[in-house]
């Protein structure tokens, strides 16, 4: 390896190391606040040395029922995906295969996107309010669906067209019905981009906030909205605050661990046939 290749992979993986700093950092000051008591945590300068405590995710949970918001996050994001995602992949594959209703269906879901939450948040409450479905599970997972639903079918419908027809037809000259075909055929090589969709349907639910916080009460208080109630008239409660951000990514991590070759995969699905 010639002196001048030497130095560009040298100063390469230094571009590559500070930007990865540069991610990581806020990290990184997040975990160390989290193992800080309020008084360590507020220091300016802040110390960089300190004996670390763990006496703020023992209060999270002990005083502030975090475990029960977290659960209540996981039941409403996973119930989300669950029912979105079949939903959606059907729908997907009717716009791709079938041109469902042309282009002016297709525009009038994605359309629904176009408007901010802030719009619909006043009449959704009042509509849910009148069918007590305020500070329920199931209302919560309506809502997302409602707004999952079409970004969904329109990144399904981009998967399915990258398939060939040709694999349908071949399926329908051994006999199986169009149904057949999209479960035995169409769903198992959709695989990557529908397991990418249900990634980000659930991360879509879990971060959501605005929402949840009007239409759930203390019984179905999502992560976000529980860690909004750290910001309190006497102060934020920087610890608390840090180590439930801490807890909340990490079924980020866990699912990126997991399904990382499925969303690799998904994501460049199409771009090679």
């Amino acid at each position: 390896m010639t002196s001048s290749k030497i130095v560009k992979n040298a100063a390469t993986h230094f571009v590559l190391i500070i930007f990865s700093l540069i991610i990581l950092l806020p990290i990184i000051w997040t975990i160390r606040t989290s193992l800080a008591i309020d008084v360590v945590a507020c220091e300016i300068p802040p110390r960089l040395f300190f004996k670390p405590t763990f006496d703020n995710y023992i209060e999270l949970f002990r005083k502030n029922h975090y475990d029960r918001f977290f659960l209540n996050s996981i039941i409403i994001s996973l119930g989300t995906t669950i029912i979105s995602i079949p939903i959606a992949a059907f729908g997907g594959y009717a716009f791709s295969r079938y041109r469902t209703g042309g282009k002016t269906l297709q525009f009038s879901i994605i359309a629904t996107q176009m408007l901010p939450g802030i719009v619909l948040i006043v009449p959704l409450f009042i509509l849910f309010k009148g069918v007590n479905l305020t500070n329920s599970y199931i209302g919560m997972i309506l809502a997302y669906m409602a707004f999952n639903i079409p970004f969904l079918v329109w990144l399904l419908m981009g998967f399915f067209e990258g398939i060939p027809v040709d694999i349908e037809e071949a399926a329908a000259i051994d006999g199986l019905t169009p149904i057949g075909t999209v479960l035995r055929i169409i769903i198992p090589v959709s695989k990557p981009g529908i397991m990418s969709s249900s990634i980000l349907s659930f991360i879509f639910c879990w971060n959501e906030f605005l929402f949840a916080l009007v239409l759930t009460g203390q019984e179905t208080k999502t992560v976000p909205v529980s860690l909004a109630a750290m910001v309190t008239f006497r102060g934020i409660q920087y610890g608390k605050l840090s180590a439930g951000i801490i807890i909340a990514i990490i079924p980020m991590i866990i699912i990126s661990i997991f399904v990382k070759k499925y969303l690799i995969r998904g994501l460049t699905f199409g771009a090679i046939k």
